[in-house]
């Protein structure tokens, strides 16, 4: 696959813009790897999208009653099949890194693209993930100034633990 970047969206992408985003105001020097499903361990649903776009049905399973009135979004998902999704454009900050820091400077969504998978910290991504996330991760980085990829619990120690102990992190063309 061939991917491109055309108004700081990524050409041929689902693309559903979340009103969960802001005005950057810094250069993008950082990527930041996440994890997500909904509920915890259950994919190919809607529910993480549904989330981003503020659409999420909390009656539908009791967890969800801890997200209520959580405005979030991530850059882009990508799925466990290796398809994705892009919420917010790359000149837009999204809102997914929340407190958090990284290398003395805070409020990372600032400076950062949030790439979730799909996935839970206790279980392994699949190769389809991978293929696709290093092709996206080549592009932003022909893109735009990316000096960094870290995880989330890299920027907001002690308050996240994705992408987790599955993530291998060998597998990233760095």
């Amino acid at each position: 696959m061939s991917l491109k970047i055309e108004n700081n969206l990524i050409v041929g992408a689902e693309i559903e813009l979340s009103p969960n985003s802001s005005e950057r105001c810094d250069d993008i020097e950082l990527i930041v790897i996440h994890c997500i499903s909904l509920p915890a361990g259950e994919y190919n649903n809607n529910y993480p999208k549904d989330l981003f776009l503020n659409k999420l049905d909390l009656s539908i399973h009791p967890s969800f009653e801890t997200l209520k009135n959580l405005k979030v979004s991530s850059h882009l998902l990508i799925n466990r099949d290796g398809s994705f999704q892009q919420f917010v454009p790359f000149d837009k900050c999204a809102w997914h890194a929340g407190q958090s820091s990284f290398e003395g400077k805070e409020d990372c969504n600032k400076f950062s693209i949030g790439i979730e998978l799909e996935g839970t910290v206790n279980e392994s991504f699949t190769d389809k993930q991978y293929t696709i996330l290093n092709e996206i991760i080549g592009l932003l980085r022909r893109e735009y100034p990316v000096k960094n990829i870290v995880g989330h619990s890299e920027i907001a120690v002690g308050r996240k633990k994705d992408p987790g102990p599955y993530f291998e992190w060998k597998r990233i063309n760095d």
